[in-house]
């Protein structure tokens, strides 16, 4: 795929007292005010203003002195939701609160009927979802008919029909008016807990030692980075308090553990360290075995125990991993030819399967293989002998979820289920049908990418001079985030002559490269540059580089390294 860089254009006037260049970041992200980079606890949303939220408080106050299941979703953001769900009603006097995680592997995904009757087996007057439950209308159903009450507080898209919960809390909802679509599934939690510990607070029913809310902003943050909503304004609160906490010590056990598990420095930790180091490890539980494990581990109060979970949590991470580096190379296989500019058998939309996957792992093979072919991507999984089990990742400008609910319209016989977001989705599938999927699923991402002017495109935020090329800035960048989905981590641009390339770890390329109009020089590393068992063919002469800065700490030494994004002949 020939890709070709876009450059930003600033939203308005830099602001003045910053770094320049991250003044020129921020301006090209629509940061025009300093007030726009005020990221206090006074800034959030107020707790009010999102839907259904005092009677969501009121029904959990009915169940005070009754039995409360939590049942969370088996990624990082269903975790998260679920230890904060359950640490704060414990902390405000709730008499019995436990959690409930379903195996994905046997039960898929939401509240379905068979987890209420795994429910059952614990007798709740209540069920609290979290990160799910929006569209489980039959789980619902089956909850309401046992006689429980159903409090549902989700963040996914809803489908036509709304399921039959006492209470719905989400910001997604129709007609909802509340400031910030993209809240996490943690998000909508803390919401939800901070409004019942106001209500509890004014009526004078505080348990002894229940604290603020803000403590656990740490999972906020953490659960809202995994997730990959988008950081607006709103979100960035979240996480800057979350990492604010973080970086002070004031984090749960387990967050800790798994922090020294990566090789982590607190003290500095920034959103990207929360996506691709904790945040793969908690996820692997899911992925791979019960995410019970996982909530385990946010819920210990014990440094011991938390570091024995998260050394669990981590063995399976490497599990993950050895699955995933298999999958990914079988995918890039079948996928190769459709990277040549002239393939007469390219798609829009990429639709992979193969019967040994492991469907806890496909999500994090289409995404990696949307990355290199800049397309929308679904990965399939075998869930039995008639059935598959979908991941989906998308590309800026393509709704993945809206796709699949436009093919679902036409073909109303072909998709079973499915859920999700802009840039991911799940679905389930007949086997028998996955052809004519296949073929829906191709033209009706083509209808979108016909709309699209910057299909094939990087944005970046233009060229830096190079004196601008620093420790300096690399290190005022790093503190002007949190960076995310759509409030993207700054990345430039330029031309740099090769001067050595090696191979570095199998597939990562380690590159010295020089700035030719100031003749410096820097040290660069493109990771996953490389296919395996591909010939490695020396980069030489002028390249036009996408690159990060970062700040390489070793043996105690901080030094400027260039993170290679993209690698592109002269005049990309």
């Amino acid at each position: 795929m020939n890709l070709r860089i876009v450059r930003r254009s600033p939203g308005g006037a830099a602001l003045a007292g910053l770094h320049p260049v991250l003044a020129r970041v921020y301006a090209a992200r629509g940061v025009t005010s300093p007030a726009d980079l005020d990221q206090s606890l006074e800034r959030l949303l107020p707790v009010g203003t999102l839907e259904g939220i005092p009677a969501a408080v009121e029904l959990l106050l009915a169940h005070r002195e009754r039995s409360v299941l939590v049942v969370g979703d088996f990624d990082a953001d269903g975790a998260t939701s679920s230890a904060l769900m359950v640490r704060a009603l414990r902390a405000l006097g709730f008499s019995g609160v436990d959690f409930l995680v379903p195996n994905r592997f046997e039960f898929g995904y939401g509240l379905t009927p068979e987890i209420v009757a795994l429910a059952r087996t614990r007798s709740p007057s209540l069920i609290v979802t979290v990160d799910n439950g929006v569209s489980s209308n039959a789980g619902v159903a089956a909850a309401r008919a046992a006689g429980i009450d159903v409090l549902i507080t989700d963040h996914h898209l809803p489908g036509s029909e709304l399921p039959a919960a006492n209470v719905i809390v989400n910001p997604n909802l129709p007609r909802s008016e509340f400031g910030s679509r993209s809240l996490a599934g943690v998000g909508v939690a803390f919401y939800v807990m901070a409004a019942l510990k106001r209500r509890i607070d004014e009526a004078g029913l505080s348990a002894p030692g229940a604290g603020s809310v803000a403590a656990y902003l740490d999972l906020v943050a953490l659960g809202t980075v995994a997730d990959v909503v988008p950081l607006d304004a709103n979100n960035r609160v979240l996480v800057a308090q979350g990492l604010k906490r973080i970086r002070a010590g004031r984090c749960v056990p387990g967050i800790r553990a798994l922090l020294g598990l990566a090789g982590r420095e607190r003290a500095e930790l920034t959103a990207t360290d929360l996506a691709f180091a904790v945040a793969p490890r908690l996820n692997a539980a899911g992925r791979i075995d019960d995410m019970s494990i996982g909530i385990q581990c946010l819920l210990a109060d014990d440094d011991a125990e938390a570091a024995a979970l998260a050394a669990r949590l981590d063995e399976l991470n490497q599990e993950r991993r050895t699955i995933e580096a298999r999958m990914q190379q079988e995918a890039i296989q079948a996928v190769r030819v459709l990277r040549e500019p002239d393939a007469s058998v390219a798609r829009s939309g990429v639709v992979l399967f193969d019967p040994s996957w492991h469907q806890g792992v496909v999500g994090l093979v289409a995404s990696r293989v949307k990355e290199r072919l800049q397309r929308p991507v679904i990965a399939f999984a075998p869930a039995d002998e008639a059935t598959l089990r979908g991941s989906a990742r998308s590309i800026p400008g393509v709704h993945i979820r809206d796709v699949l609910d436009a093919v679902a319209a036409r073909e109303a016989d072909l998709i079973s289920r499915f859920g999700g977001h802009a840039m991911a989705a799940g679905l389930t599938l007949e086997r028998r049908h996955l052809d004519r999927f296949a073929r829906a699923f191709d033209a009706e991402v083509a209808r979108w990418l016909a709309r699209l002017s910057g299909a094939d495109a990087v944005e970046t935020d233009g060229e830096l001079r190079g004196e601008e090329i620093a420790l300096e800035t690399a290190r005022a960048l790093r503190g002007g985030g949190p960076w995310g989905q759509a409030f993207p981590e700054p990345t430039f641009d330029g031309l740099f002559a090769i001067k050595s390339a090696r191979v570095v770890g199998a597939k990562h390329l380690k590159l010295w490269v020089e700035e030719p109009a100031s003749g410096r020089t820097y040290d660069a590393i493109a990771f996953n540059h490389l296919e395996e068992g591909a010939e490695f063919v020396p980069p030489q002469g002028l390249a036009q580089l996408v690159y990060r800065l970062d700040v390489n700490e070793y043996q105690g030494e901080r030094r400027l390294q260039l993170l290679v994004d993209h690698l592109l002949a002269p005049g990309a």
